[in-house]
């Protein structure tokens, strides 16, 4: 099959590895424009531009798809693009652009999404992090027909796959983002094969998973331990969880919820040592920190970090 592939991040990029290497012909990829980034803030390409070039795939970055819109000449010449590049699907995956109706209706077999949750749950731009942090136990992969609403779009497949207790937003980015990459490939060849039926999205149990906000990484350790063990790890890689000590943030990448007594202050050390790691109280219970991170410094287990920043009788706001 003849495809355009649509994506930007590394999960992008392991579905569109997927595609080629089941022989799928990739006649245009489309992705975001070079960002800044690094010490340095030179000019990034994304890991789907990347693989394109590697592999000398033709690469598009068009700053808009819009054509009513602040760009539209550059979306124009993206949209003339398209109607001229040979292809059977349009495959989209966590591109970061919206495309608009007039984009939707050029693919002759639709544009087709995948979307790490279990549709309608978690529709929007961080799936991943909101399941993990309200305690979803399962999550998944949902491959549907692009409409233009945000993910609201029929279903073609679904695979679950469970979140672990020690799942990371990292981690299971990775698993979601393999099993992306598999369900593609059978979707593609279901579709050349017997065809797919769509199924309509239940409007039972939909729900938005709004954008990582900078601002959420602060956490307020009245809160039970449990939730914000969760938000840990949904923090995990970005924005990384912290609290403040003595005015200086300091990132929590690991921790567990334990027991401990109600005459303990939130925000409260209990204790810092190579034994217990970093012990603080919350609202309920307390947060046992193993993994730390000063600005400026390198993660470090709680043994070695206290060596640097001693945490006995200290508290975070």
């Amino acid at each position: 099959m003849k495809i355009i592939f649509a994506g930007t991040p590394e999960f992008a990029a392991v579905a569109l590895t997927a595609l080629h290497a089941a022989g799928h012909e990739i006649t245009l990829v489309l992705t975001q424009p070079d960002r800044p980034a690094g010490r340095g803030m030179q000019l990034h390409a994304s890991a789907v531009k990347q693989f394109a070039v590697a592999h000398n795939i033709p690469v598009a970055q068009p700053v808009s798809l819009r054509l009513d819109g602040k760009f539209s000449e550059v979306a124009q010449e993206a949209h003339d693009l398209l109607r001229s590049t040979p292809h059977d699907v349009m495959v989209v995956a966590a591109y970061g652009l919206i495309l608009p109706q007039s984009v939707l209706d050029i693919p002759p077999l639709g544009c087709l999404n995948i979307h790490a949750s279990l549709l309608p749950r978690w529709r929007g731009a961080a799936p991943i992090h909101r399941a993990i942090e309200v305690g979803d136990v399962e999550t998944g992969v949902t491959i549907m027909q692009m409409e233009l609403a945000l993910d609201t779009g029929p279903m073609l497949l679904m695979e679950r796959l469970p979140i672990a207790a020690d799942d990371t937003t990292a981690t299971l980015h990775d698993k979601l983002a393999k099993l992306g990459g598999e369900m593609i490939v059978n979707t593609l060849r279901q579709l050349e094969q017997d065809g797919l039926t769509a199924t309509p999205q239940p409007e039972a149990g939909a729900n938005y998973a709004a954008k990582i906000a900078k601002e959420e990484a602060t956490l307020d350790l009245t809160q039970p331990a449990q939730e914000l063990a969760r938000k840990i790890r949904a923090f995990n890689p970005f924005p990384g969880a912290m609290g403040i000590c003595n005015g200086t943030p300091v990132k929590f990448w690991h921790a567990e919820a334990v027991e401990s007594s109600s005459h303990w202050q939130a925000g409260q050390v209990i204790s810092a040592n190579a034994h217990d790691g970093v012990v603080i109280a919350c609202g309920n219970g307390a947060l046992r920190v193993t993994e730390l991170q000063k600005p400026g410094g390198k993660r470090l287990p709680a043994a070695e970090f206290i060596k640097g920043f001693p945490l006995e009788e200290q508290r975070f706001d």
